[in-house]
């Protein structure tokens, strides 16, 4: 059985602007490329809280997302929903599911760490276009946009 890292990738919008970072020159995964806050599951996002039932946790993706983007932009999130997921292999040969949600902006004034972004800007899905987005990203954009306007994201279809 090969292991894989599951990741939490957040579409955040605040007055149907979305949310985009620029990833530091030094990221060894997609340096300098635009994409939206998220990270990696760890183990701690659940095992440090209390088991919602005798043997389990809920909402664990939920509490990895809000987690994670407060680590990386300073900013808190509700009503965090699934929009889409993906599947990769990296070109250093580790796989990941990525889980992409929706989250509204609550509350917070954007601090970016600088190992992990270095700029930001919130964005129409119209604008994003203009910005050289890790692959998938525009697309999930496009996908949020649509949940916005009433729509749904699995009825979504790359443009040629």
């Amino acid at each position: 059985m090969e292991l894989f890292e599951v990741v939490m990738a957040g579409l955040i919008q605040k007055n149907g602007k979305f949310l985009i970072i620029q990833r530091s020159p030094d990221k060894k995964r997609f340096p300098s490329k635009w994409t939206i806050p998220g990270g990696k599951l760890e183990t701690t996002d659940y095992t440090s809280l209390p088991k919602d039932t005798e043997d389990y946790w809920y909402n664990v993706l939920e509490k990895t997302l809000a987690r994670e983007i407060q680590e990386e932009v300073n900013l808190e999130v509700k009503n965090i929903r699934y929009i889409t997921s993906l599947a990769t292999v990296h070109d250093d040969g580790n796989p990941s599911l990525v889980i992409s949600c929706l989250a509204d902006y609550s509350h917070g004034d954007i601090q970016l760490q600088p190992e992990e972004c270095v700029d930001f800007k919130w964005v129409s899905a119209k604008e994003a276009e203009r910005y050289d987005l890790i692959d998938g990203i525009l697309d999930e954009i496009y996908m949020a946009d649509a949940v916005l306007k009433g729509g749904r994201a699995d009825n979504w279809k790359r443009k040629s």
